[in-house]
């Protein structure tokens, strides 16, 4: 590593930095603060860490000057997701309560701002700020992955969402669901390993959905614990029947 790159907790830091930076500025500028924010310290934090891993000074000015004028759609898309969960979580007392309080909206958020930023061809920094909100959420989505608006991750931990996944509008996910791929060899690292959902689906806790072509219908039902690694329908509901099975002999010895 050259003397004047930092080492690689030093990298961590200064994207966790940027990270919160970033969040600070969403979250104030949704909370109705936008004039109060301080932007300029997020989007010069924003360029130090641009320059860190291209040293294409030309390139990096352009792409912070994308990001710039992209980040008002990523507030407006990010007020939809905040305004769904609200709407959906019986829970949710207020939409402040869904800004500064739910892990969902907050892996929803860098994620958000790091699909901007994959899609202006930054490398390593989006995956790194996903990252971080995993690290502190336990939910696991990839930058490069498309995701709708009126996005809603209820409670989230063990969620993945994978790197060619397609997700329509107004889904809600619950913990533990796995949107993966199939093992496929390093070759087919280009294709799309991932499944699509369509949009109005909702997926219950712990289901398993796996493969490129697998694609579930629009206003379908994925109960919990369901794996699946084919396509479904539209208006399909989808589940994993429990079996309940009483042990006579026990029943009846516990019952005298």
């Amino acid at each position: 590593m050259e003397k004047n790159k930092l080492n690689y907790i030093e990298t961590r830091r200064m994207v966790e930095d940027l990270s919160d930076s970033l969040t600070e500025l969403v979250i104030e500028s949704l909370l109705g603060a936008g004039q109060t924010v301080d932007t300029e310290k997020p989007y010069s934090k924003l360029y130090k860490a641009l320059r860190y891993f291209n040293p294409d000074t030309s390139q990096c000015q352009r792409q912070l000057e994308i990001v710039y004028q992209g980040f008002q759609g990523v507030l407006d898309t990010l007020s939809h997701d905040a305004n769904f969960i609200y709407l959906n979580d019986p829970a949710a007392q207020s939409l402040e309560e869904v800004l500064l309080a739910y892990p969902g909206f907050f892996a929803i958020a860098h994620y958000r701002v790091a699909n901007l930023l994959h899609r202006v061809g930054v490398n390593i920094l989006p995956r790194m700020i996903t990252e971080y909100a995993h690290s502190k959420t336990g939910i696991d989505i990839h930058p490069a992955a498309t995701i709708g608006r009126e996005f809603c991750i209820d409670h989230g931990t063990g969620v993945v969402i994978g790197e060619t996944t397609i997700i329509g509008q107004r889904v809600k996910l619950y913990q533990g669901v796995t949107l993966g791929a199939l093992s496929v060899s390093k070759s087919l690292s280009a294709t799309k390993r991932h499944p699509t959902i369509e949009d109005d689906v909702i997926i219950y806790a712990g289901s398993t959905i796996l493969g490129g072509e697998t694609v579930i219908g629009h206003d379908s039902v994925i109960g919990g614990n369901v794996w699946l690694i084919k396509s479904v329908p539209p208006f399909s509901m989808v589940y994993h029947e429990s079996k309940v099975i009483v042990q006579q002999g026990k029943f009846n010895h516990k019952m005298k």
